[in-house]
C-alpha cells in the first residue's frame, strides 16, 4: 500500500444532477491535508450505498481509506485531525462525529463518548481506516429485519461490528469535523429509497 488517504465516494444520478456530489467532491478537494487520492463510484444499477462503497474500497491502494457520501461535506480539517488521532492513538479506525445541517434537532447520541468494543455503538460511516483493514471487512447490506436495541441498522454499524471482531482499535475522535446534510431524502444507504430512486 502507498502512502496517504483515498477518499471514497459512493454517489448516483440525482446526486450529480442536484449538485450535492459536486459540493462533496470540493469539500474533500478543499482539505488542509490532501488525500492522495479520490475514488468517486457511480451508482448506476440501483445497488445502493453499500455495494457502490465496497466497489470504491476495492479499488484503494494507500494505507488510509475514507468514506464521505455524496449529499455531505467535509470540513476543511476533517482528513487532517483525524490522521493525527490515529496517528497519536495507534488506532486502525478513527471516526469524528457531525454537525447536522437543516436538521430541527442536533443528534449527539455518541458524541464524546469513547468507543467500547464490548458494546459497539454507531459511529457513523464517515471514517477514517486502514485500507487493508476496510477491505477485509467490506460493505454489505445487512440482513432484512437486523435488529439492534429494537432497531434496524444499516451497513455503517455492521461494518463497524466486523472491524470490531478482526481486532480493529477504534478511536472517537470527540470533534464536529464534517457536515451532515439533511434533505428530506436522505436514502440511508437504500437504492430504494429517497433521492436514489431518481436516474
Amino acid at each position: 500500500m502507498k502512502p496517504g488517504i483515498t477518499v471514497v465516494v459512493p454517489t448516483h444520478t440525482a446526486r450529480v444532477r442536484n449538485g450535492m456530489a459536486k459540493r462533496a467532491i470540493g469539500s474533500v478537494l478543499g482539505q488542509t491535508l490532501p488525500a492522495a487520492s479520490i475514488i468517486v463510484e457511480h451508482d448506476i444499477a440501483g445497488a445502493g450505498a453499500p455495494d457502490t462503497r465496497d466497489r470504491g474500497l476495492r479499488k484503494a491502494t494507500t494505507e488510509w481509506v475514507a468514506f464521505l457520501d455524496s449529499d455531505d461535506q467535509m470540513k476543511p480539517v476533517h482528513l487532517e485531525r483525524l490522521m493525527e488521532c490515529a496517528l497519536e492513538t495507534g488506532a486502525d479506525y478513527v471516526y469524528a462525529w457531525y454537525k447536522a445541517v437543516g436538521f430541527g434537532v442536533d443528534p449527539l447520541p455518541h458524541f464524546g463518548r469513547t468507543f467500547n468494543p464490548e458494546r459497539p455503538t454507531q459511529t457513523t460511516i464517515t471514517t477514517l481506516v486502514r485500507t487493508e483493514l476496510a477491505q477485509s471487512v467490506g460493505f454489505r447490506e445487512p440482513p432484512e429485519g437486523a435488529l439492534i436495541d429494537g432497531e434496524r441498522y444499516g451497513e455503517d454499524f455492521l461494518f463497524t461490528v466486523e472491524c470490531v471482531k478482526a481486532g480493529a482499535r477504534i478511536v472517537h475522535l470527540p470533534e464536529r469535523t464534517w457536515l451532515w446534510n439533511f434533505h428530506g431524502s436522505n436514502t440511508s444507504g437504500r437504492a430504494d429509497q429517497g433521492d436514489a430512486r431518481i436516474r
